[in-house]
C-alpha cells in the first residue's frame, strides 16, 4: 500500500525540512510504504536544494514564483496521480505531524469505510504550538445552508463527520480522487481545501475528523481584513489579492456552495474594504 504525501513549498526552508523530518519518523504498517511529492515555487533561501541534500527520496518539482498554496498543490497532485498510489495525504509544510499520525488517518480511513460502506477523506486536527488550542481541522457551519459562523469539529477519542474541512492534514482516499479530481483550478491561493471538502461530501463521500490532535501547527494568519490605518488603495488590493481576500475567488465558491449568502457576503467585504473602522472597534474577522 503506498500513500502519497503531497506538499508546497516557497521561502520556509528550517520549516519544511521540520515537516519532512516528521514524515519520515511515522510509525506505520509494514505494508504502508510513503512517496513525498513536493514542489519548490522558487524559494531564494534554498529550499529545495537543502531537501534534496537531507532527504534524496523526495520528488522535488519546480515552480516560477507565482503558484501561491493551491497552484503549488496542484502542480504535486499532478505528478503524484501519475504514480497511482492507495492514498494521498495533504499536508502544510509548517505543520509537524506526531509519530502515529498517518496510522491514525489510515486507520480512520478503513474504519469509516466499513462502518459506512463509502469512501472518505479523513481531516487531521492540529494544535497551535503557542496556545495549545485548535488551529486547523474539521469544521461545521451552524446554519447549513449559509456560509457565515463556523465552529470547529474535535473528539480526543471519536470520528467526527464535519462539513468542510482545512488541508493542513487531509487524508483522501484514490478512489475519491478518481471521480472529483484535485484541487479545483478555480483557486490561486486558498479556499481550494474548503471547495474540495464541499465537493466531496456532494458527490456522496465523508468526511470524517479523526481523534485527537495529529500534529501542531501555529495559526498565524491574524485579521482578514485591512485597518482604517491603511490607504484606500491597500485596502482595495487587500481585497482582490490572493492572499488577502480574493474577492472574485470568494464570491465565485460563495455561488457554487451557499448561492443564498452571496448577497450578504457581497456586502461585508465591501464593508471591510470601504469602513474597516467597523472591524476595527469590533474585532469581527
Amino acid at each position: 500500500m503506498t500513500i502519497a504525501v503531497l506538499l508546497t513549498t516557497f521561502n520556509r526552508k528550517e520549516k519544511t525540512l521540520a515537516c519532512l523530518q516528521c514524515i519520515y519518523q511515522q510509525q506505520l504498517p509494514e505494508d504502508v510504504l510513503l512517496d513525498v511529492f513536493l514542489t519548490d515555487d522558487n524559494s531564494s533561501d534554498g529550499t529545495a536544494d537543502a531537501v534534496k541534500k537531507q532527504f534524496p527520496q523526495v520528488n522535488i518539482y519546480h515552480g516560477n514564483g507565482s503558484l501561491f498554496w493551491a497552484g503549488g498543490m496542484r502542480k504535486t497532485w499532478q505528478y503524484a496521480v501519475n504514480t497511482q498510489p492507495n492514498f494521498y495525504l495533504l499536508l502544510n509544510d509548517d505543520t509537524l505531524l506526531v509519530d502515529t499520525a498517518i496510522s491514525t488517518l489510515l486507520k480512520c480511513s478503513i474504519d469509516t469505510r466499513r462502518k459506512n460502506d463509502k469512501a472518505a477523506i479523513c481531516v487531521g486536527s492540529t494544535a497551535d504550538n503557542e496556545t495549545g488550542k485548535i488551529s486547523y481541522g474539521g469544521k461545521n457551519l451552524v446554519d447549513k445552508n449559509s456560509w457565515g459562523k463556523e465552529v470547529f469539529v474535535f473528539s480526543e477519542t471519536d470520528y467526527v463527520d464535519c462539513d468542510f474541512a482545512n488541508a493542513n492534514i487531509l487524508f483522501v482516499p484514490a478512489k475519491i480522487v478518481g471521480n472529483i479530481g484535485i484541487l479545483s483550478t478555480a483557486f490561486t491561493h486558498g479556499l481550494a481545501d474548503y471547495d474540495y471538502t464541499l465537493k466531496a461530501k456532494k458527490a456522496g463521500y465523508g468526511l470524517v475528523v479523526a481523534p485527537g490532535f495529529l500534529g501542531t501547527c501555529i495559526d498565524d494568519h491574524g485579521n482578514n481584513w485591512k485597518s482604517a490605518n491603511t490607504t484606500l488603495k491597500e485596502r482595495l488590493a487587500y481585497l482582490k489579492s490572493p492572499k488577502g481576500l480574493a474577492y472574485h475567488e470568494f464570491l465565485g465558491f460563495i455561488k457554487e456552495h451557499f448561492p443564498k449568502s452571496y448577497p450578504a457576503v457581497f456586502t461585508k467585504l465591501w464593508l471591510k474594504t470601504l469602513f474597516p473602522v467597523i472591524w476595527d472597534k469590533f474585532k469581527h474577522k
